[in-house]
């Protein structure tokens, strides 16, 4: 009997695309449920009724949610192209690491592109100190995972997306070749792997997208 897999997504989600990406690299065939971030369906919120966002991965019936949780399960689930280190130290580390792209180097980089003035000149210079700490960690390595791309990779893909989007956006500089050369070079080495390259949203889309939603954030904090 074939297996069910089913990815709950919305085009421009960097959250869900992780997922994609790994069942990509593991080559999982899947159908893709396109949900509407302003009206999510029912069936997505019975999949998720806790936080009721996608990403969700239904595998056989049975859904997973969070995107770090569900990249965990992919590869536990299909062997082939390990995400994760044997290692079990290599496997915390990695996940501490995706854990501080989310919570530290997302969190700084998303307020520099929607403040102004000294708030933006602060969350840029916590941006900076954040991807300093991921510049170190990829010395001596084509990829966080090392000759392969792996689960940190995938975490981190967003970098390689949306910091361009928001650079071009803002005008900002964050992240250039001068100052992080290591990961520079990793942007590009990842980016222009095919199965990561194939699966990218439409550029256009999402500057559209994120004008829309600098917009929106700066109308809201000039009303408070």
């Amino acid at each position: 009997m074939a297996e069910e897999v089913k990815l709950f997504r919305t085009w421009s989600s960097p959250f869900a695309l992780r997922v994609v990406w790994a069942l990509q690299l593991k080559g999982i065939q899947y159908e893709t449920v396109l949900e509407d971030v302003a009206k999510k369906s029912d069936v997505l919120r019975g999949y998720n009724p806790v936080y009721k966002k996608v990403p969700v991965l239904l595998h056989n019936g049975r859904p997973i949610s969070e995107s770090l949780i569900i990249l965990e399960y992919v590869d536990e689930t299909w062997k082939q192209h390990s995400l994760l280190p044997q290692d079990p130290h290599a496997r915390a580390m990695a996940r501490f690491w995706a854990k501080f792209g989310d919570d530290k180097v997302m969190q700084s980089i998303w307020t520099a592109f929607v403040s102004e003035g000294k708030e933006q000149e602060a969350a840029l210079a916590e941006a900076s100190e954040h991807l300093q700490k991921l510049e170190e960690e990829l010395r001596g390595k084509k990829f966080f995972g090392g000759d392969n791309i792996g689960y940190l990779d995938i975490a981190l893909g967003w970098l390689a997306n949306l910091v361009r989007v928001f650079e071009e956006i803002s005008g900002l500089r964050v992240l250039d070749g001068e100052r992080f050369p290591l990961l520079f070079a990793w942007l590009k080495e990842f980016s222009d792997a095919p199965v990561i390259r194939d699966c990218w949203p439409s550029h256009d889309k999402l500057i559209t997208k994120f004008i829309a939603l600098r917009q929106l954030h700066g109308a809201q904090s000039s009303s408070t």
